[in-house]
């Protein structure tokens, strides 16, 4: 069984007992979550969409507060002797999905 739900904005498709990354989420280590707006389930074939959204709470265990990869941003005028290079961490919450439903 699977399900899509709206985690802060964006569309995550999460499965019982696997763990997904979800921009940062308030909480501590080990902090229990509800994760709400579940537009859609599969269970073993039977698709049931929301319109917009379905009554099924989906709930995990937060794991950890993590940093993503840097990205590098870099601007540069050709002949003009202007270059800037600016960097970013996006910071992520690892979090297990416990049950769905």
């Amino acid at each position: 069984m699977y399900a899509i739900v709206n985690i802060a904005g964006q569309q995550t498709k999460v499965e019982a007992n696997k763990f997904v990354y979800a921009h940062k989420l308030a909480g501590n280590v080990g902090d229990t979550v509800t994760l709400g707006n579940a537009l859609l389930t599969d269970d073993n074939g039977t698709i049931t969409i929301g319109a917009p959204t379905l009554d099924i709470a989906v709930t995990g265990t937060i794991l950890a507060h993590v940093k993503g990869d840097k990205v590098l941003v870099f601007k540069k005028k050709r002949r003009k002797g202007y270059q800037k290079m600016n960097g970013h961490r996006q910071s992520f919450t690892k979090v297990m999905i416990n049950s769905i439903g």
